[in-house]
């Protein structure tokens, strides 16, 4: 069976803002081709790039380090919490609740599975209203529930998988609390199918670190 790989995270711009407060990436050369070319043979150039960003930039992850001291940091997370997971959409296109609660989850076997919820608020991405306050989000409730059925890893094309109006931050801190990664800032989750694939969101591995930009993507069987 031919499979396809499926990109679901933004691309980091210099300048872009991901999380409204906090700075954009400055990329910039450390060493430009033409400087480099005093170093090396007639013909012969490199580019070594430098970035400077916070944490939370892009399509990142969080790890329970994140939010608790002796949570687990990036360099402790399990690959296997990370890559190759078996994936599930949950479709959320413009619901007139913000709050995605866990009868959206249907009675749904979640154990083991990246639980990823297609809200479509990725379309406002590098705009005012992405930013608004007003993306959807999971309640605490729905992030119970997903920490009870043993959820691998959870993740939203979202703002954020919180209301940023709650100062408790109760999606987090539940699923985090129960080592549950969270991916946010997603995109592109309308190509994937609602299930038979496989996920991969796989930060560097940064230790006393709590979140990274990853390359999130899934497999999917070709022309499905």
């Amino acid at each position: 069976m031919e499979l396809e790989l499926v990109d679901v995270s933004h691309t980091i711009e210099d300048g872009m803002i991901t999380y409204k407060g906090l700075p954009s990436p400055v990329i910039t050369d450390f060493l430009s081709r033409d400087d480099s070319k005093s170093h090396y043979a007639p013909g012969t150039e490199f580019h070594i790039g430098k970035i400077e960003m916070v944490a939370n930039t892009g399509t990142y992850l969080d790890s329970p380090f994140h939010r608790y001291p002796e949570g687990t940091d990036l360099s402790g997370l399990d690959l296997y919490s990370l890559a190759n997971l078996e994936g599930i959409v949950m479709r959320r296109i413009n619901s007139a609740e913000r709050g995605i609660s866990e009868k959206a989850l249907n009675d749904i076997d979640v154990k083991d599975k990246a639980v990823l919820f297609h809200t479509g608020w990725d379309m406002r991405w590098r705009t005012e209203e992405y930013s608004n306050g007003n993306h959807p989000f999971l309640t605490k409730a729905a992030a119970e529930y997903l920490a009870q059925g043993g959820a691998t890893l959870v993740g939203i094309d979202s703002y954020n998988i919180d209301d940023t109006r709650d100062k408790s931050r109760s999606a987090h801190s539940i699923l985090l609390a129960n080592d549950i990664p969270i991916v946010e800032h997603l995109c592109g989750l309308g190509d994937l199918p609602d299930s038979g694939f496989k996920f991969f969101a796989v930060p560097a591995k940064v230790r006393n670190f709590g979140s990274f930009p990853v390359r999130a993507f899934g497999i999917v069987p070709k022309g499905r």
